[in-house]
This record gives structure tokens, sequence and C-alpha cells, in this order.
């Protein structure tokens, strides 16, 4: 039987979210304990691969089980996991569920500080200077406009496709915070924080607003403005349909 787990995760320590040869990923902690619990591998594929250091409010991953698991393995596994990793909730899901190609929409934040903040060190970047956030807001209802973001992929990537629907792209002020919006059925790699890292040029005055255009029509990295700290950054909902979960 298929599940899927609901995951949160502080992604300072982890080199992102997929297993990977050299260094310690998400994936890898979490099918460790898995296996502590069921004595076999369980291979989890998750929703998304975020990069080295992004962190996740939600994330979904699924793996084959036996039937009968129940909220008892979250408290398990949790008990088992570093306090950096949370599961949230096992949800049974159709035998045919993907966690990756099954969902219909991702979230995500990019969390800005203004004054130093010892406590916020690891989890928003810090911009000293004074932002035009109006004028940032304005470049940010541009992206909506367009569907072809490569000017904001990674070079080096094996995608078939840049195109992207953004459903909504906004910032706001939440108290200490300046907190980016982005809502998407797609993301390429490194995107998010290359977008960011264009808008705060923007709302610093080193770029004008209507420059958005001009580099998502270049399709070439090197317009774009440079990309921002991992630690800002936070994968916050993924969307599925009703229908795949049991």
């Amino acid at each position: 039987m298929r599940y899927f787990l609901e995951l949160a995760y502080q992604g300072k320590a982890y080199h992102g979210w997929q297993r990977q040869p050299n260094a310690i990923s998400v994936q890898e902690v979490v099918e460790n304990k898995l296996f502590t619990l069921f004595q076999e591998h369980k291979e989890i594929v998750g929703a998304g691969r975020t990069d080295a250091g992004v962190h996740a409010k939600q994330l979904f991953a699924h793996f084959d089980a036996r039937e009968g698991l129940n909220e008892d393995l979250v408290f398990k596994l949790n008990s088992l996991l570093p306090n950096d990793i949370a599961v949230q909730a096992l949800l049974p899901v159709l035998p045919g569920a993907h966690a990756r190609f099954d969902a219909v929409s991702r979230s995500y934040e990019y969390h800005v500080i203004q004054e130093k903040d010892p406590f916020a060190h690891d989890s928003a970047h810090l911009v000293k200077r004074n932002l035009d956030v109006d004028s940032m807001n304005a470049a940010a209802k541009i992206l909506l406009e367009y569907s072809n973001f490569k000017c904001f992929s990674r070079s080096r990537t094996d995608v078939f496709t840049y195109n992207c629907k953004i459903e909504y792209a906004l910032w706001v002020q939440k108290k200490d915070r300046l907190v980016f919006h982005i809502k998407a059925d797609r993301f390429l790699r490194n995107m998010v924080r290359a977008i960011v890292g264009t808008m705060l040029e923007i709302g610093l005055e080193k770029m004008e607003v209507k420059k958005m255009h001009d580099i998502i029509r270049s399709e070439d990295r090197g317009e774009a403005g440079a990309s921002v700290p991992a630690k800002g950054l936070y994968l916050t909902q993924v969307d599925y349909p009703k229908t795949i979960f049991i």
C-alpha cells in the first residue's frame, strides 16, 4: 500500500532534500529511520528536491509498505528523527499516487530582515539598506505576464521545458520581516532565489522595474540578479488533487 508522509524540516544542516553521494540529505535521514522501524529499506520519493540550506514547512514524500499503518508511525518516526526534521502526518493514497508528479502547485516564501537579528541569522536574509517595496511588487506583477523563466534557472539543468505557470507573486511586510510569496504549478532549480535577487536589485534602485521584461525575454541567466542565500527560502505548501487520497 502507498502512503504520503507530510514532513517539515529546517534545512541548515542538510544538502537539500535529495539523497547525495557525499553529503547528508533529508531524504537519507528519513529513509534510515524508516529502516530502523521496518528493518528493510524503504525508498521515499519527495515532491521536489530543495537545494542545500532551504527549509520546508510542508513537503510530501511517498513510500510503499504493508496495509494497516496508522498515526502511531508518526510518533515512532518523530522519536527517532533529529529535532530539525518532523513528520506531521501519514496519509494513505491510491497505489499510483506520486508525491512529485501528482502535485498541482507549490508555494514558497522568501524571508528578508533589515536589521541584524541573532535569532533570524539562519532563517532570513539580511538587507540593511532601505527597499522600495512598491517597485518590487510592480516587478512581481510582471512575472504573471510570462511563462518561460529560463533566465531564472540554474544554467546546467536537464529540464525539458522552462515554462511555469505562476499563480501569484507578492511581497508582504510581516512585523520585522519582509516576505515574498510565490505560487506556481512548478519551479525551476534556483528559480525563486534568482527572482528574489533580481527584485532586490530593483528595490535597491540598482535596476528599473521595466528591466524585468527585458530579463525574462532574454532567456539569459546572466541578465538576472544574483541568487539570494538559501537560508531565507521556505517551501510552504504542496497541493494535490483530493482524488488521490483514500
